[in-house]
């Protein structure tokens, strides 16, 4: 989803971490540029631990939804477009280093200031349990992923450059019984109800309970895949995990535009003078549009109705592949090769095109979970015919006005508009973990509970989306306060956009037809139905998509490359450029292909099926 990485608001401070210390006698220090470790202020340390992680679950949640078609992926080729500096500085940020890149003000990674912490804490009579315990539960679950997403890590030899300068990685098996262990010391930690000691906990406001939830939450995922089925069901049996939305783990974001810009990524690269700069999937988009999903107004705002070489006639200059036909492989799969009609304009997995003037006309990210415009047909440039109330139901127009004709400050995307960016990152929510619950109940053969957990993770999912907007389009926090203007004045109640937000009943029959579709399918059908679910509710935080899809490799329904043969699918990723070529006892990979120790499935090309 988010080409453009920002960084949230309440971490700016950790900006000046390392201009800032408790003295101001400079000869206290052990050089003219670096602090001593009990120099260092312990709540901006994990302020820059909980940026540096923030970071990289942007990072990789974007690169599992490009390569699940959850986001749109660009190239032809996957190794040629995940080159060894793609999680450059995801490597950085867990570690530590001198710069992140241009804009990047994380220059300490998490496991240095991890360090830093308990040095500080060994050396004060202050007790820094609390941010000791968030910390290790920040870096376990950083560990996971990095197993997850290289094939291995540095571990047991990272962190003391004196005796390791150029560590050698840990296998894949050995970092995740490491972060296994370290969560374990981490709820040692929080389960003492630490106090904390003025830290600024960005996510739970420093609720150690809530953290301990996170902790097992983080198991949960991890047991589910290295198959430790009794070990997730003992879990699920403490009930002591996230299960509510009152529990997410979620980042979030504020509406200021500048010093900082706080705002969510994706929106402030699609809400722009300029026009949308993201492109959505038109897997994700067909699928949902097909399904009639209540979910997709708030996912996605369309700026135009009709979509060239769909509904509309083919336009060589805004959709060029509109006027190409489709190749073999996308004609015999019966795959929509370049247009989905209705104004969902994205693109297909793997075009390279280059960009058009289209920036006017893409779909662009909606409330949920950007924090954007709920999509209540209203297209740039054009009319907005309203079939669902009549001219005389719709207060403060004429009775002869069929048609509403928008105001350019209204129109479309711009800095401002909708709910101003103030929508969230996803890590860990409740409706997540059902269906997680609902993964494990199908392997067991389970099919009954397994349906259950599907109505529920979609239950809780639609109503999550569905608080971002006030069905009555009130003002307050995280609504979308979108003003109508027609050609006879302002809408002051906009009852025929309130129309379009599903109700309890759309929202039911929704959720009915998709878990009869599932019972009774057969077993294909059912992993193809939970999988297409479980994809659309990890829209925004989708990290685990590309776990899922390498472990269990549904769903089989998602489109193909625009190429033929666009080489394996990515099994891992290289290893961080920079790390090899700083470190002697590293060698670069030359494929893809790597599997990590859980994903047991056949080599590609022939898994996973879709690619």
């Amino acid at each position: 989803m988010k080409k453009f990485i920002k960084y949230i608001s309440v971490v700016f401070i950790a900006g000046g971490l390392f201009t800032s210390c408790e003295t101001t006698e400079l000869d206290n220090r052990v050089s003219p540029n670096d602090l001593a470790a009990d120099q260092a202020d312990p709540n901006l340390l994990l302020n820059s631990i909980q940026l540096a992680y923030m970071t990289n679950q942007q990072v990789l949640s974007d690169r599992a939804a490009e390569l699940t078609r959850i986001d749109y992926f660009f190239g032809r080729n996957y190794f040629n477009q995940l080159p060894g500096n793609t999680l450059n500085g995801v490597w950085s940020r867990t570690y530590s280093s001198g710069g992140n890149g241009a804009g990047d003000p994380v220059s300490i990674g998490i496991l240095t200031n991890l360090q830093g912490l308990e040095s500080i804490d060994a050396e004060t009579d202050v007790d820094f349990s609390f941010h000791i315990g968030v910390a290790k539960t920040l870096y376990a679950h950083s560990l996971f992923q990095l197993a997850d997403f290289i094939g291995n890590a540095a571990f047991s030899e990272a962190g003391n450059p004196v005796e390791f300068p150029a560590p050698n990685l840990d296998s894949a098996q050995d970092v995740y019984a490491a972060a296994f262990v370290l969560l374990n010391q981490a709820e040692s930690l929080l389960a003492a109800e630490p106090a904390t000691q003025g830290a600024q906990d960005l996510f739970y406001a420093g609720d150690t309970d809530a953290w301990i939830k996170v902790i097992n939450t983080i198991r949960l995922r991890s047991y589910l895949n290295t198959g430790n089925i009794a070990a997730f069901n003992s879990i699920i049996a403490g009930g002591d995990f996230i299960s509510e939305s009152a529990d997410d783990f979620q980042i979030t974001y504020g509406t200021s535009e500048l010093q900082p810009d706080n705002r969510h990524p994706d929106y402030a690269a699609d809400y722009t003078p300029s026009g949308a700069n993201i492109y959505q999937s038109n897997w994700l988009m067909e699928t949902m549009l097909n399904n009639n999903d209540p979910r997709i107004r708030y996912y996605f705002f369309r700026q135009v109705g009709e979509t060239p070489g769909a509904d509309a006639d083919p336009n060589e200059e805004e959709l060029a592949c509109s006027l190409v036909v489709p190749p073999q492989h996308y004609l015999d799969g019966g795959f929509t090769y370049c247009s989905v009609p209705n104004g969902y304009w994205g693109r297909s997995h793997g075009n390279d095109e280059g960009t058009p003037p289209d920036s006017f006309r893409r779909a662009a990210v909606g409330v949920y979970p950007a924090g954007g415009k709920f999509d209540a047909d209203l297209f740039r440039n054009g009319a907005v015919e309203l079939t669902s109330l009549g001219p005389d139901e719709m207060e403060g127009t004429a009775d002869d006005v069929h048609e509403f004709v928008l105001d350019g400050d209204d129109d479309g995307t711009g800095l401002g508009l909708g709910a101003g960016g103030a929508g969230i990152e996803p890590i860990f929510l409740s409706s997540y973990v059902d269906f997680w619950r609902a993964d494990v109940a199908i392997s067991s053969g389970d099919m009954a509970g397994a349906a259950a957990l599907l109505r529920s993770g979609l239950e809780k999912s639609i109503e999550k989306v569905q608080s971002f907007v006030d069905p009555q389009f009130n003002s307050g926090a995280l609504l979308d306060g979108t003003t109508f203007v027609t050609a006879t004045g302002e809408i002051t109640t906009p009852e025929f956009a309130s129309s379009l937000v599903p109700t309890a009943d759309d929202n039911t029959a929704y959720i009915d037809e998709i878990v009869q579709e599932f019972e009774d399918g057969d077993m294909d059908d059912k992993l193809n139905v939970y999988a297409e679910q479980y994809f659309i509710t990890l829209f925004g935080g989708a990290t685990e998509a590309y776990n899922f899809y390498r472990r269990v490799g549904f769903p089989t329904t998602l489109l193909p490359n625009w190429e033929l043969n666009p080489g394996p699918f990515p099994r891992t990723f290289l290893l961080p450029q920079n790390e090899v070529i700083n470190n002697p006892n590293l060698t670069q990979r030359t494929d893809l292909n790597t599997q990590v120790f859980w994903d047991t499935n056949p080599a590609s090309p022939t898994f996973p099926i879709a690619n």
